[in-house]
């Protein structure tokens, strides 16, 4: 037997359709989808075009269309061709909206997860080894009692991961700008380098904590005495720790 001769009963095109035996009888019974012969016994008996038209049935269905509609679709002058067709054209309009709900939905979500304040995970993708939880640890054992530790702590507490982002970068080209001075043989002490000092004692007192020029000194100081601060600025340029020590000095001397 052919396929074009095969017919199959409702369970059997159940099972080949994925819809359910209930949901054939109720095409029946509207006239969606009547089989188109019937056994000795009565059965209901599909053929290859009541196949065919349950397959369009299936993606109307998809596409949210109402039964009625699809009846007046299926039923009307349109061929097999004309109806594959309107179909791919209406999946395709509906893969364009849900394209344009994707992207509006991760702008949202982008916006939610900026929105946010930065999390440990945030902050070590920012700064890699620079953050750790040791170093937050020993900075709190060091300053928690300090008036400057909490204006730090309440500044911080919201900042997002694009604040921080931002904060690395500003960071970023001050060291950039040191090192560019240091290399064109500017004085620790000359106006450039100063200059750039001054730059990086007004984003600490911006961005964390009131930092005057005293302070900042003890923080250029810290600087060299500290390996680990001394590590962080010599691995972007050697001798920079001590060079930028000194043109905080220099500075804070400036404003005595």
């Amino acid at each position: 037997m052919t396929r074009k001769d095969t017919t199959w009963t409702v369970g059997r095109l159940a099972e080949l359709s994925g819809v359910t035996v209930r949901t054939l009888h109720h095409y029946d019974e509207i006239g969606l989808l009547r089989p188109t012969e019937r056994s000795g016994a009565g059965y209901r008996l599909y053929t290859e075009a009541d196949l065919l038209r349950l397959q369009q049935i299936v993606v109307y269905r998809r596409l949210e269309m109402p039964l009625d509609e699809i009846a007046d679709l299926l039923d009307g002058s349109d061929d097999a061709v004309d109806h594959l067709r309107r179909q791919r054209a209406t999946v395709t309009a509906r893969r364009d909206e849900l394209d344009t709900l994707v992207d509006a939905i991760d702008q949202a979500l982008e916006r939610e997860m900026n929105n946010r304040p930065a999390t440990d995970e945030d902050m070590r993708e920012l700064f890699g080894y620079g953050f750790s939880d040791e170093y937050q640890a020993e900075a709190e054992r060091r300053w928690g009692d300090t008036d400057r530790w909490a204006q730090s702590q309440a500044r911080t507490a919201q900042y997002t991961k694009a604040d921080w982002a931002q904060i690395k970068d500003e960071q970023d080209a001050t060291n950039a700008a040191f090192i560019a001075a240091k290399r064109a043989g500017e004085p620790a002490d000359g106006d450039v380098a100063v200059a750039v000092a001054e730059r990086a004692r007004l984003a600490m007192n911006d961005r964390f904590y009131d930092c005057d020029h005293e302070f900042h000194r003890c923080l250029g100081e810290m600087y060299v005495s500290d390996p680990r601060f001394t590590a962080t600025y010599d691995d972007l340029e050697p001798g920079l720790a001590q060079y930028v020590r000194d043109a905080i000095v220099a500075n804070a001397d400036r404003h005595l």
